[in-house]
């Protein structure tokens, strides 16, 4: 096989061995850089694999490009071409254009001409005889005649493509033996280590926020069925809460399991709150990340404070999307948190936790432990398969990376300093607690909660905010609970669910109020939610509330949703999958349009315009009075568009807006379908389209292959006989499938003059699929317009879909936590702090690597807990700013003295 360049003579390939040029090797070789992938993208780009099937793919689109390049400008008949052209032209035109006094750009294309002329007759030309290639000379390779027309036979030389593609074949078969024998590439040149290569290439492996939208995502339609199981099933009928209660111990220590009294002690505390984690990495990574810091640095005031890391951390739900599993568990809520601050090097992620609370060595007991602690509630997307993954990941293992999990079940109690206690409620699917949740708290507000003590209630839904907008009641339990067992020691409720930041308290009134300051703040990593919706909320159990903060601001809010015309397709691409589906199913039975001629007629703008505006109205009525498909099809879109229209609504409201909105779509629809049948028909009648039947592209293709590549030798017809006849017909229907307008051309006219019933099956499914192809790529960006439109306008006019227009938009900004210290006075400062930007890309952190660190040192004692820093500025560490800071303060028992 010949591995030299062609302009060698055959005897100069016998006297010395083949060598190829170094810079070559770049061409195939699957670790090299340029068009193919760097060795750590590629699995066979490492010694002992074999090499992935991109890095093929790629090497043939090299070839083949290269070839082409060669055909197009130099052909098989370099040499000759160069020999007859100076045999035929006259020496004096020659010497004439040669000259100086010549025409300048005549000289120069003379010059370019020859110059490539000579490239191709000496860098190109045949390699030599095929006599000394036994094994070649039997065939003759697949390119042109060399000889002229009077010879009996092809020529013995050998083709220079066969040169040219036996010399890439041949670099790129060494380079790979000897990449793989030796574990040495030849393009592996650079003097830098593997594993410095490793450490400058390693990012972390987070995953996108979650595709709502997305017609093709078997997550979503996972948690569809799961959410319909478990609303059937486990809801009322079967109730993990109530096998949480029967596996309750009977004697004195009963309440070990649920009430949790170690921080009693201390002078002050220092906790955190986040909730809705699981969504995106970056986002999940960047509120983990804030929470790990040994401290926080932040203007309050116009002056700087130090805000120390929470010795407890508290997270409100929905710990993962779309639905709870393994997978999600552990990529969407595991790992940010493992990056941010690792486990203890003993800690395996399979171990299941037999005796909690399973503390580090030379700890006897949680008092002792200094550490940081995570207690969790379930959310209502923790519930979808019945609790089971939160029971398994949170109640049986025992460390969220350096956060440890005493908690063995959904709910419990924290007993806090200087009166201070947190109740975390487990409100499942229906939003409130069950009898055996209510009636451990109810015991405990009336055997442990002192009179003066203060209460901080942790839902994961923020009911008094949704039953305000749903315009229902729910969490009657939990509301006896608060007005008959507390009686005004519940100070503060906090909530997730919803993705955005809000606190309301209460105004002076003369009326009890049994709750004085809501907070829900769900910004933990999950898309964001608008604020402005609720801006009108005010009153919660009799009581007048104020809003405080919201983060983002309203009107930042309500300009964000306008992302939904301008981005919802860049966001939600997925969607078109579905989207064109539907168009297409709208107008199925609108195709094709034979009586059109009308509309070009018309000699003005006007006219065509007016007469457009007719047909598509005619069109319409058609599809109720006559089709079948079009006419399911618009009503099964209708009913899905009214039941999309959130139920707060009055019925004739959900009406009018559903109906609208499918409205648009029929009518976009049917406009995108006479546009396209327009364009056929203006095509057809200027002999641009139907000129020649089915297959002109094949045809085509069969007479430049007679011209350009004749077989003497009759191999092609032995390549038919010896397939059955798949060689060519293989060819020529894969090439109409790159020749689709005229298939739609040549079919639209046979069904216009002959009906419908003249054409076989087979004949119709081609031709629809045709259509379908193109008017599914003119219609998706159309449906994802209206679509988002219609969210927009939703939004922002009626206020109505906040969650399906928020989703859609998939924002990972605006995130926030909130840091809570229990001063030693015990009063309750409350900071809420916030990143406006969360970062796309992350690096190693230098200062994390570089850190030494003991042989059991846990990752909490680290100065530098979290593994990647942003590779771009600001860093969350430095942008971080408190969007709300407020106090509560304790309630204090009367003096005597002042009483008496």
């Amino acid at each position: 096989m010949p591995l030299l360049p062609a302009s060698i003579s055959t005897h100069r390939i016998r006297e010395q061995p083949a060598a190829a040029p170094t810079p070559l090797f770049f061409l195939s070789s699957p670790a090299s850089g340029g068009a193919f992938p760097p060795p750590a993208a590629v699995p066979g780009g490492r010694p002992g694999t074999r090499p992935g099937i991109w890095t093929i793919i790629q090497n043939c689109t090299v070839i083949s490009i290269a070839c082409c390049v060669f055909y197009s400008h130099c052909g098989n008949l370099a040499v000759h071409k160069s020999e007859s052209f100076a045999r035929n032209s006259d020496p004096s035109l020659l010497a004439f254009l040669k000259n100086e006094n010549g025409t300048t750009w005549i000289s120069n294309f003379l010059f370019m001409n020859e110059l490539k002329d000579q490239i191709c007759s000496s860098w190109f030309a045949p390699v030599g005889s095929a006599s000394d290639y036994p094994l070649l000379s039997k065939w003759v390779i697949y390119g042109e005649l060399v000889c002229s027309g009077s010879c009996a036979g092809p020529s013995d030389e050998i083709s220079p493509l066969y040169s040219l593609w036996a010399t890439f074949v041949g670099l790129y078969i060494a380079n790979f033996v000897v990449e793989r024998s030796t574990g040495w590439a030849l393009t592996h040149l650079s003097p830098v280590s593997e594993e410095e290569k490793l450490k400058k290439h390693m990012k972390p492996d987070f995953l996108d926020m979650v595709p709502w939208y997305s017609g093709t995502s078997a997550d979503l339609f996972k948690t569809a069925f799961d959410l319909m199981v478990s609303v059937t099933l486990f809801v009322g009928r079967f109730d993990m809460r109530m096998m949480q209660a029967a596996m309750k111990n009977t004697d004195e220590t009963q309440n070990e399991d649920l009430l949790y009294d170690y921080f009693h002690g201390k002078e002050d505390l220092w906790f955190d709150f986040v909730a809705d984690t699981g969504d995106g990495g970056n986002s999940s990574y960047t509120v983990a990340r804030l929470l790990a810091q040994p401290s926080i640095q932040t203007v309050i005031g116009g002056s700087m404070h130090t805000l120390p890391r929470g010795k407890l951390l508290v997270i409100g739900g929905d710990l993962a999307y779309p639905n709870p599993s393994s997978f999600t568990y552990e990529r969407r809520f595991f790992c940010p948190f493992e990056y941010a601050m690792q486990p203890p090097h003993w800690y395996k992620a399979e171990h299941i936790a037999l005796d909690k609370p399973e503390v580090p060595p030379g700890v006897s007991k949680m008092k002792e432990y200094n550490g940081p602690q995570c207690f969790i509630i379930p959310g209502n997307h923790d519930w979808f398969d019945g609790l089971h993954t939160f029971m398994r990941y949170i109640c049986h293992k025992s460390w969220l990376g350096g956060w440890i999990l005493p908690q063995k079940k959904s709910y419990f109690a924290l007993q806090l300093p200087k009166g201070w206690w947190i109740f975390g409620l487990d409100l499942a699917l229906h939003g409130d607690i069950d009898v055996y949740q209510f009636k451990f708290f109810a015991e405990l507000c009336q055997n442990k909660v002192g009179e003066n003590d203060s209460v901080i209630i942790v839902t994961h839904e923020p009911n008094w905010l949704l039953d305000w907008y749903w315009k229902e009641t729910t969490g009657k339990n939990v509301s006896h609970l608060i007005q008959d067992y507390l009686h005004g020691r519940c100070k503060l409720r906090m909530a997730g669910d919803l993705h955005h930041f809000m606190r309301h308290s209460a105004t002076q009134s003369d009326k009890p109020t049994f709750v004085q300051h809501l907070l829900v703040n769900g910004c933990g990593g999950a898309f964001l939610h608008p604020t402005h919706v609720f801006k009108n909320f005010e009153r919660f159990s009799g009581a007048t509330y104020e809003c405080k903060a919201a983060y983002p601001s309203y009107d930042e809010s309500s300009g964000i949703a306008l992302g939904n015309i301008l981005k919802f397709r860049k966001k939600n691409w997925q969607f078109d999958i579905i989207g064109g589906f539907i168009y297409f199913i709208l107008v199925f039975s609108m195709f094709p349009q034979c009586n059109l001629v009308h509309i070009l007629n018309e000699e003005t703008w006007y006219g065509r315009l007016q007469s457009f505006s007719s047909t598509i109205w005619s069109a319409l009525l058609y599809i109720f009075e006559h089709s079948y498909v079009s006419s399911v099809g618009s009503l099964t879109l209708l009913m899905a568009s009214y039941s999309f229209v959130p139920s707060k609504l009055t019925r004739k409201k959900r009406a009018i807006i559903g109906g609208l909105h499918v409205l648009a779509h029929l009518t976009a629809a049917l406009l995108l379908m006479l546009l396209m049948e327009l364009g056929i028909e203006v095509c057809i009648r200027n002999h641009l389209l139907a000129t020649s039947g089915y297959h002109p592209l094949y045809d085509w293709y069969r007479s430049m292959e007679s011209e350009h590549f004749p077989d003497p030798t009759g191999l092609r017809a032995r390549l038919e006989q010896w397939t059955l006849g798949l060689y060519p017909a293989c060819i020529k229907y894969l090439m109409s499938a790159f020749d689709v307008p005229e298939i739609m051309a040549v079919t639209r006219i046979n069904i216009c003059k002959n009906g419908m019933m003249s054409l076989s099956r087979s004949v119709l499914i081609m031709y629809y699929t045709s259509v379908f192809i193109y008017f599914w790529i003119f219609s998706t960006p159309v449906v994802s317009l209206i679509f988002g439109s219609y969210l927009y306008i939703c939004i922002n006019w009626f206020h109505i879909h906040f969650d399906e227009a928020f989703s859609s938009l998939r924002i990972a900004n605006y995130k926030s936590f909130t840091r809570f210290h229990i001063k030693k006075d015990g009063d309750l400062e409350i900071f809420t702090l916030a990143v406006d930007k969360v970062p796309k890309d992350w690096k190693l952190d230098p200062k994390w690597e570089a850190e030494e660190r003991g042989p059991h040192q846990l990752s909490h004692d680290r100065r530098y807990p979290s593994k990647w820093r942003s590779a771009s500025s600001p860093d969350p560490v430095r942008s971080v700013r408190v969007v709300d800071h407020f106090t509560i303060t304790r309630t204090r028992a009367p003096d005597p003295e002042t009483s008496c």
